[in-house]
């Protein structure tokens, strides 16, 4: 079965001792080899786990932790004290681990032997106070992990260690990542600035800016031969509307925008980036806002942020990699309007053009309207409703001293009528737990209008994102009450000041 991140490994490590002797020493590892080969072989774990020989003593755990450091192809280890392994020798290792940890407390068997229980099967078998040795340095250490407890027989178990991987993927994505600003931010929009630098030290993104002219410069290149193709795609591909297509009156439109495509996959892969962003109020020569363009680079896993929102753009391009292989997709999002109709809100999200056709199963629209800003040609777009299903809504705004993520849990709905007047992509949802409570803490947060709506990657990844990236996140969710909200907003602000030292 291929692996999502089928180029990418988790090693995983087990703890013991020499105390224990060679014969206990063979069962450790055949043991934890069984355990690691369980993980491996779980559809819910979408990468490889490679298991690694036992951990005895701190040279040797410091070498494997600096050796998976140094390894690109390692998204991050699991560790598992099989025996009682005295912590004292992780405390190099884990000092020098610079790659996510997952904590997994399991054991060899489900049931025990009770008839058959004597003190060899215990000195084997040690892990509920082995891992409580390990985790105890750990957390005096302050060592930042994700802790799973059960047996990798159990689904929920697999199935956590799969959302760990995401979440992990999704930081090695951005520690990476190349962004490429095309022109700033909109002017005068406090929350789509942001501390470039601090960014760089948390995500790991390196956010830098190219004039829009040099996006021009680089459709100028782009021949007739590539347009045809890529128009004849979108033809196969898309519901084309007749002014559109080959001979209609505004096929040339849509050839620019083939252009637009072909010039901002050749120019991002000169620039190493994987995320980008436009801006309406400074397009230079260019013809038309990119809309199909952004996003049909959107569904082949680029991050993209409207009006130079670079952060949105970042957090676009984690989902998009946490979210590789699973039903769903992820995109730009913006909440625009809502349905007040009590006891029955909704709202309406969209954007001007840019949203990813990832959200639908349907046949995406191509069609051409006024943009009514920007003050430039007629802008192509695809038209489409996304999926009814559950998706989550998280936005991220710089905060100072800290980056906050603010997540809402919601239901996407059906429109409640046709739209035939709004030609854009278009989610409607149900926040939960109920649209007051969901806006006035969202408000309360101070999360941004700009966000990403997965359907695909869920809460659960983005909590360990925020943990792994030591971000804020707060989460609206069923569970959600106003009080509670506003509590943990004061008792986070304390918090995060106070770990940022004196």
């Amino acid at each position: 079965m291929s692996k999502p991140y089928a180029d990418r490994e988790v090693w995983f490590f087990t703890g013991s001792q020499d105390l224990y002797g060679e014969e206990t020493l063979r069962q450790v590892a055949e043991q934890s080899q069984e355990v690691a080969r369980a993980l491996d072989a779980s559809s819910d774990v979408p990468v490889s786990i490679v298991w690694k020989p036992v951990l005895k003593d701190s040279d040797s755990i410091r070498r494997a932790m600096l050796d998976a450091n140094a390894d690109d192809r390692v998204l991050g280890v699991i560790t598992w004290m099989h025996t009682f392994s005295p912590a004292k020798m992780w405390i190099a290792g884990l000092s020098a681990l610079d790659k996510p940890l997952l904590h997994l407390h399991t054991q060899a068997n489900v049931e025990l032997p009770w008839a058959d229980i004597d003190f060899d099967f215990m000195n084997l078998n040690q892990a509920a106070h082995g891992d409580r040795e390990y985790a105890y340095i750990a957390s005096r250490m302050g060592v930042a992990r994700t802790t799973v407890a059960g047996h990798v027989s159990n689904p929920a178990v697999t199935a956590r260690v799969g959302t760990w991987v995401r979440a992990s993927a999704g930081l090695t994505a951005t520690r990476s990542l190349r962004l490429a600003r095309f022109g700033d931010n909109m002017r005068n929009v406090a929350v789509t600035e942001g501390d470039k630098t601090e960014a760089e030290v948390r995500f790991g993104v390196s956010v830098n800016t190219w004039g829009v002219n040099d996006l021009v410069a680089a459709i100028a290149q782009v021949s007739d031969a590539e347009v045809d193709v890529l128009v004849k795609e979108y033809e196969d591909l898309y519901d084309v509307v007749p002014e559109l297509r080959a001979g209609g009156d505004r096929h040339e439109s849509l050839r620019y925008a083939a252009r637009q495509e072909v010039a901002l996959l050749a120019l991002l892969g000169d620039l190493g980036a994987k995320a980008f962003t436009t801006n309406f109020e400074d397009l230079g020569d260019l013809r038309q806002l990119p809309g199909l363009a952004v996003q049909r680079l959107m569904s082949a896993g680029y991050g993209f942020g409207a009006e130079g929102d670079w952060k949105t753009a970042v957090l676009v391009r984690a989902a998009k990699v946490m979210g590789a292989g699973l039903p769903g997709g992820a995109s730009l999002m913006e909440d625009y309007t809502y349905d007040l109709t009590p006891g029955d809100e909704v709202i309406l999200g969209a954007h001007m053009l840019e949203i990813c056709p990832s959200l639908t199963t349907s046949t995406p629209r191509v069609e051409i309207h006024p943009l009514g800003i920007g003050g430039k040609e007629d802008p192509v777009r695809m038209v489409f409703d996304a999926d009814p299903g559950v998706g989550v809504v998280v936005s991220l705004a710089d905060m100072r001293e800290r980056f906050r993520l603010t997540a809402n849990v919601v239901d996407i709905v059906p429109p409640r009528a046709a739209l035939p007047n709004l030609p854009v992509a278009r989610a409607v949802w149900k926040p939960r737990p109920d649209f007051p409570t969901s806006a006035e803490a969202w408000l309360t947060a101070g999360g941004a209008h700009h966000t990403v709506l997965s359907t695909a990657a869920g809460v659960d990844a983005f909590e360990i994102f925020a943990d792994l990236t030591r971000s804020e996140l707060l989460v609206i969710d069923e569970s959600t009450t106003a009080r509670g909200f506003r509590d943990q907003i004061r008792w986070n602000q304390a918090y995060h000041r106070l770990a940022q030292g004196f």
